[in-house]
């Protein structure tokens, strides 16, 4: 393809790929552009793949920057190069789509220029959709909770997932929180994986109640939300080394257990990451040697319910499970409660008032002899009752 002042070749893997208007800028506060996004992930890029590589992506697009709309895109692209890589992919809703599967650079390179600026993967791989190799935990500050008390639940995540014999890999988030990969046999199903965050989260909030939650309704959190939903089928988390839309271009940074306490958010960017992969590498780089069992957290969920706490709300677009208790704000189910309270006492004495008014205008009955000897009454037969 002739270069032209709109397109510019880029080389990677072996390809060349071209970007389209390479000078566009996507972050206006910090003036990086498209040209610069796919510089970052070619630096990156041996990083990026250990995270998405070889799974599908959902694509998130902001074609406009990240100050213009933005969009999901679960089909990839029907204009695309043929070594562009897709599997199809099926959803809870039913529906299914074929998603991009990046392999290489080059199809880092060929997102980047869709305006992909983050990556999201699914925590499977391309050959075998139905069993997650990742358990995914993610802690979400309330609004108002400070980075510091990030730091504090992960370390206590840290210890609760030694407890349970797992190997943990943190990384921020890339906004105000952190994500911790765990690497696990591909033997279990989605519910069953996402039944083992809800035991985890659990686990997390008994350790740490004044710091964590598991609680899904918002208006019931405190502290750092353990997000056990991330791991249901059909959701994604940005992954390791992707860039977020923030103004000054933050990217979510793997980082080792004792690198938590000293770093902020804000140290990792599209402009500092690279240098900080040539210097240290992948921090991330062992984890498909660290592949733990899930039986200890399903023993833990099984122990759970057994003691009354079963299954947790799912997001509002799943089907309906057995056990879930409702998908109702707990706030609304009181006032609720309240409403059919009170219309059942104004009720019962509207009823009390119409059988006094029946007792004093009806005669009283007659008594009549009782063949075995005593008196009783002989009674009407009961009226029928109007149902409220």
């Amino acid at each position: 393809m002739p270069r032209t002042p709109e397109t510019e070749l880029i080389e990677a893997a072996g390809r060349e790929v071209a970007v389209s208007n390479p000078r566009k800028v996507l972050f206006p506060a910090s003036g990086y552009t498209k040209l610069d996004l796919v510089a970052y992930y070619v630096a990156v890029a041996d990083g990026a793949l250990r995270a998405a590589g070889g799974r599908p992506n959902m694509l998130v697009r902001y074609p406009n920057g990240i100050d213009g709309e933005f969009f999901y895109q679960k089909r990839a692209p029907k204009k695309r190069p043929d070594w562009i890589d897709v599997v199809e992919l099926r959803f809870p809703s039913g529906r299914s789509a074929e998603e991009v599967v990046p392999r290489d650079a080059a199809a880092l390179v060929w997102l980047a220029n869709l305006a992909c600026i983050e990556l999201h993967p699914h925590p499977v791989r391309a050959d075998d959709l139905d069993h997650p190799d990742e358990l995914r935990i993610d802690l979400d500050p309330v609004p108002g909770v400070a980075w510091p008390q990030v730091r504090q639940v992960g370390a206590v995540v840290r210890e609760a997932l030694e407890a349970f014999g797992l190997v943990g890999w943190p990384k921020t988030s890339g906004k105000r929180g952190l994500h911790v990969y765990v690497r696990i046999e591909r033997r279990w199903t989605f519910d069953e994986v996402r039944r083992a965050a809800l035991a985890f989260a659990r686990d997390v909030e008994q350790r740490a109640p004044k710091l964590a939650t598991s609680a899904w309704w918002k208006e019931e959190r405190h502290g750092v939300f353990v997000d056990y939903n991330q791991n249901a089928k059909d959701r994604t988390i940005a992954a390791a080394y992707s860039v977020r839309p923030t103004p000054d271009a933050r990217v979510s940074a793997p980082i080792r257990w004792d690198e938590l306490g000293d770093c902020e958010p804000g140290d990792f960017t599209l402009a500092v990451m690279p240098e900080r992969f040539r210097a240290v590498g992948d921090r991330h780089a062992g984890m498909d040697g660290a592949v733990g069992s899930l039986e200890p957290l399903l023993e833990l969920a099984a122990r759970h319910e057994r003691e009354g706490h079963g299954d947790a709300p799912w997001p509002p677009h799943y089907a309906k499970r057995r056990g879930e208790p409702p998908r109702v704000q707990p706030s609304k189910r009181r006032a609720a409660g309240r409403e059919h309270g009170g219309a059942s006492a104004r009720a019962r004495k509207r009823d009390d008032a119409k059988q006094t008014k029946r007792r004093v205008q009806e005669p009283p009955e007659p008594n009549v002899p009782n063949l075995n000897g005593g008196d009783e009454k002989r009674r009407a037969p009961p009226r029928a009752r109007k149902e409220r």
